[in-house]
């Protein structure tokens, strides 16, 4: 059974730092993409970042310069640092992996999804 775990949300002051981790288990994704996604209240899942397998990233504008995704394909995870933190930021964040090689920025092109982690940022 695949499973992503992500871990390490909270709650943080606007300008604060947050690190998400997700492990995945089940079956190894160090040749696919994996991606962070987040979703507010009363909103649609929105892209945040992605990698592809060699490390390549691509990022949301609304977080470009502030968040920074990596992986580590030994340990199957993939992890999103995230510094100067808004309170727009706000939401529950989801890790997910998908079949692609490439970067990709729509959630339908990820197959396996966490259960997320929430990200609260107080003004």
């Amino acid at each position: 059974q695949v499973q992503l775990v992500e871990s390490g949300g909270g709650l943080v002051q606007a300008g604060g730092s947050l690190r998400l981790s997700c492990e995945a288990s089940g079956r190894t994704f160090s040749r696919n993409v994996m991606g962070w996604f987040r979703q507010a209240p009363g909103k649609e899942r929105e892209f945040v970042a992605a990698i592809r397998w060699s490390g390549g990233g691509a990022y949301a504008d609304s977080v470009k310069g502030r968040f920074t995704i990596s992986r580590d394909n030994g340990l199957n995870a993939v992890y999103l640092q995230m510094n100067s933190l808004k309170p727009e930021d706000t939401a529950v964040y989801y890790c997910a992996a998908g079949p692609s090689v490439g970067v990709r920025r729509s959630p339908n092109e990820y197959d396996y999804w966490g259960q997320g982690t929430q990200v609260t940022v107080s003004s």
